[in-house]
């Protein structure tokens, strides 16, 4: 399976303007510059797009896990913040809230660790990944 998206760019990095595109067309020429990127402007940014692209993954890899293990979550919601500092992307930290019934924290931890490290984009990164994750 292969999957795309496209971006496309005019102008000089500071004042160009640039579009996004996903091959589903979810996102069809949405706006990103650089104020969007480094400012608070509207449109969108390669960091945000990441973080999404990680908080997804990695939701439904640990969705797997726990069946795997025995378990449905009646919720997994996942926040994923992307650190990028002086033109690079130094960290990447989930922050996990879940509704398990019938797991303990033994349980939940492990599947958080193995979630993780082994979701797809956690596995693409050549960045510290981190996680915090909360039953209840």
């Amino acid at each position: 399976m292969v999957r795309f998206a496209k971006a496309f760019w005019t102008g000089d990095g500071k004042t160009g303007n640039g579009k996004i595109s996903t091959e589903s067309g979810v996102m069809n020429d949405v706006h990103y510059a650089y104020t969007s990127r480094f400012e608070q402007a509207s449109g969108t940014n390669p960091e945000e797009l990441v973080a999404a692209a990680h908080a997804g993954c990695f939701t439904m890899k640990l969705s797997f896990i726990l069946a795997e293990t025995g378990f449905t979550a009646t919720s997994i919601d996942t926040k994923c913040d992307i650190d990028f500092q002086n033109g690079e992307i130094v960290s990447s930290h989930l922050t996990v809230q879940a509704s398990i019934p019938g797991i303990d924290k033994e349980a939940f931890d492990k599947a958080i660790t193995n979630a993780k490290e082994n979701c797809p984009i956690s596995k693409l990164y050549n960045t510290k990944i981190t996680a915090e994750a909360h039953l209840g």
